[in-house]
């Protein structure tokens, strides 16, 4: 198959897998960080006070109107250089992925945490529960049940939404096979599609797993 030959140089795969070592790490970091994120987020959109549900929805309506594209040229090109921090584009794209990803979360905090009847609250409250047992022995639990699978997700698509760090110049995999591409372009000219499809397979590689866990904890919770 013409072209295929490329895949066969020597260190194009340890290249490749090193690009999507950096593109899982990045994805990781941003998961992980959003979490607490997201879900110190949701919880202060329910809150009473309506200065803070105020600056929460300001936050939330910023973040899913500006694209993430938009997001990562203003943190990187933007603000870090206007306030003279010392990011680089790693950093950068895992600041914006942070914050967009805990934004996303937190509405489906929000969402599920305003699905639970308040009659449930107040039961636990009549039962001499304080509140802090209220909400952690019977709020949450049923809140990050309901949870789960579409925080899963929104893992899926933070993993995808990484390849968009090639932008700044961060060395991950899609660049990885850019570069490969354009060293081997006269030898290979007909390689770029055997490159893409191989980090095609890497990028399946990974978020197919998490969309399988999400449809069977979706399907296993819709049955009990």
């Amino acid at each position: 198959m013409q072209g295929a030959e490329i895949l066969l140089e020597l260190g194009v795969f340890p290249r490749l897998l090193q690009g999507l070592w950096v593109t899982v790490w990045i994805a990781a970091v941003s998961v992980g960080l959003s979490i607490p994120v997201g879900l110190v987020a949701g919880w202060l959109m329910t809150v009473r006070n309506p200065v803070v549900r105020a600056v929460m929805r300001v936050y939330l309506d910023f973040i899913r109107i500006m694209p993430q594209l938009a997001l990562l040229f203003i943190a990187y090109y933007g603000l870090a250089r206007a306030w003279n921090w010392n990011v680089d584009a790693t950093g950068a794209c895992v600041l914006v992925f942070v914050l967009w990803g805990g934004a996303e979360l937190g509405d489906l905090v929000r969402g599920a945490l305003l699905s639970i009847p308040q009659v449930q609250a107040e039961t636990a409250y009549m039962l001499g529960m304080t509140s802090w047992q209220s909400f952690s022995r019977v709020i949450l639990p049923q809140t990050l049940r309901r949870l789960l699978p579409a925080s899963v997700n929104l893992a899926t698509r933070i993993v995808k939404t990484t390849s968009l760090a090639v932008l700044l110049g961060v060395v991950e995999v899609i660049k990885v096979g850019q570069q490969i591409i354009d060293a081997n372009r006269f030898q290979y000219p007909t390689g770029t599609l055997w490159v893409y499809g191989v980090i095609f397979l890497m990028y399946f590689i990974v978020c197919w797993p998490l969309s399988l866990a999400a449809r069977a904890l979706e399907k296993r919770w819709a049955n009990d």
